[in-house]
């Protein structure tokens, strides 16, 4: 695993910052700049990941603008969307709801009489990334329509950015063949980032509460492997699962990757 970054700095002195100066989000950055398929560069200010978008200051919303974002992807569930609903002007907003299923599996659990230990965390977590292979694959077959239909700078979310727009975003990256460690540093670059927010879970465990706020590897790797495990690998999975073929993929690599 490659050594991280600090979360403001750049991949090279003349490339722009990946992490940017928002007040109101916390793990918002630039998906740009990792090297993908043919060593071509993925293009910096067109594809963003943050945790949801209903805190941003009108200065956060200034430097939104100055961007160019014009599109958000939102992947909360509809209580989540509805308790922080936003809208930004010059933004398109759709809405790819994912509900959120860690919380409500920790409640089953302790209405068992059991306290919950960061190994039943980690247990849920990995539940849930199994889910997004399987269950959410129509939600993420729609964000590469999304991202076909047009190439304006687009960010996507959920409520922390972490998990559900952490598969995205990895499954975006492998796409446009970026390797999968650097996939990972992206994803884990979230530890370095989110705030969890003040009080947020604050009968649990603290233990269980830094699994469940937090990225660990054997989440992503868990849908990763089932995605390996089940349909052979990234590429038959687009394909198969998500519409993304051939075609599809040399027209994203066009739009979302430099020229040579």
């Amino acid at each position: 695993m490659p050594q991280q970054q600090p979360p403001t700095a750049s991949t090279s002195p003349t490339s722009p910052s990946r992490s940017l100066p928002f007040t109101g989000v916390t793990n918002f950055r630039d998906l740009g700049g990792y090297t993908g398929q043919g060593g071509r560069q993925v293009k910096w200010r067109r594809l963003f990941r943050s945790d949801h978008l209903a805190g941003l200051t009108a200065q956060d919303q200034a430097l939104l603008a100055d961007l160019g974002v014009a599109r958000a992807v939102d992947f909360r569930g509809q209580a989540e969307s509805a308790a922080y609903a936003y809208t930004l002007p010059g933004v398109a907003y759709h809405s790819l709801a994912i509900e959120p299923t860690v919380v409500q599996r920790a409640l089953a659990l302790q209405r068992t009489g059991r306290q919950l230990t960061a190994q039943d965390a980690v247990a849920l977590m990995q539940e849930t990334y199994r889910g997004f292979v399987h269950d959410n694959a129509p939600r993420f077959a729609e964000l590469f329509r999304l991202l076909l239909a047009s190439d304006a700078p687009t960010v996507i979310h959920c409520t922390a950015g972490k998990d559900r727009t952490g598969f995205a975003a990895a499954l975006i990256l492998l796409t446009l063949g970026v390797p999968r460690d650097m996939v990972m540093h992206d994803y884990l670059l979230t530890n370095a980032l989110y705030q969890r927010p003040p009080g947020m879970g604050s009968h649990a465990p603290e233990e269980v509460l830094r699994v469940l706020w937090r990225v660990q590897e054997d989440f992503l790797n868990e849908a990763l492997h089932l995605v390996d495990n089940d349909y052979g690998g990234v590429q038959t999975y687009l394909v198969d699962m998500l519409g993304v073929d051939a075609a599809a993929q040399k027209e994203l690599a066009g739009r979302y990757l430099e020229r040579v």
